[in-house]
């Protein structure tokens, strides 16, 4: 049986397999939403802003360019290092990095003004902790702000796939959608806002916004899926040459069908946006 430790390590090494291609392809794509909720949530510049499981940047660079002085947290130190050199790079001097686990930071109580996770915290084996870690560090009159996904049968990046490998290899098995896996654990806004609550944060708003992808071809999708997550490099790295041949001129057909010509694919996925006052 796997201890806690050993599970935390592999986590730890499956990320920072992915983290260079997760910055070059994954990130960037992610900048509009993380805007969109800290609009929402009230960022100011100057606030001290805590990213939770904060990857290469999704979250921590925008709220950099909002701003706010950001310490951006993950489990992945790979993924850091490219958070890191993107701040450097942009001039954003109020960014620190620091790895750590998120289901225990740490870090001091009442110290942020607002805690943040798009994607992360969503992803923890225990989730609710990783929620209250995030308001125990948050001040007072503070936010916490989390970014989930919702169903994955509304979340076209996976679905879009799902059909062409289940098309063009027989017998593929994909993840269970009923239950979902464990990125899916927050899809029903409702226990998002649950969470919340529990965590004993106040005027809570939980919204439902489309994130949209555009992908220009069937390679550039499968490249984005396999960096996306280490499920996706499972995913998509399972297939032997043949196959992921069949499967992405099964899915070209489908970006094709979408974009009805010569364009970019638009795919949707619906995205929560909750955060509450501490």
């Amino acid at each position: 049986m796997a201890t806690a430790t050993q599970d935390l390590e592999q986590t730890r090494a499956g990320w920072d397999s992915i983290a260079t291609g997760y910055d070059a392809l994954v990130t960037p794509t992610h900048w509009w939403i993380a805007e969109e909720g800290l609009r929402r949530a009230g960022l100011r510049r100057g606030m001290r802003v805590l990213d939770v499981a904060a990857g290469s940047g999704g979250l921590s660079i925008p709220a950099a360019r909002m701003g706010a002085r950001v310490l951006a947290t993950d489990l992945a130190p790979e993924m850091l290092r490219g958070l890191e050199a993107r701040a450097r790079r942009e001039g954003l001097a109020e960014v620190e990095v620091r790895a750590m686990d998120g289901h225990a930071l740490e870090l001091d109580d009442d110290t942020f003004d607002m805690a943040g996770s798009q994607f992360g915290v969503m992803l923890f084996p225990d989730m609710p902790l990783g929620v209250r870690e995030m308001a125990r560090v948050t001040r007072p009159g503070g936010r916490v702000l989390v970014h989930a996904y919702g169903d994955p049968r509304e979340v076209e990046f996976l679905s879009f796939f799902l059909d062409a490998a289940h098309a063009a290899v027989p017998g593929f098995q994909g993840p269970p959608l009923d239950p979902p896996p464990l990125p899916f654990q927050l899809r029903d806004p409702e226990r998002l806002r649950e969470v919340l609550s529990d965590a004993g944060l106040t005027e809570i708003r939980v919204e439902t916004v489309p994130e949209t992808l555009e992908f220009e071809s069937a390679t550039a999708m499968l490249d984005w899926l396999a960096t996306s997550n280490p499920i996706g490099a499972m995913l998509v790295g399972g297939f032997d040459e043949a196959q992921r041949v069949d499967v992405r001129d099964a899915l070209e057909r489908s970006l094709r069908e979408r974009a009805a010509g010569d364009g970019p694919a638009v795919l949707t996925n619906p995205v929560h946006i909750g955060f509450g006052t501490k």
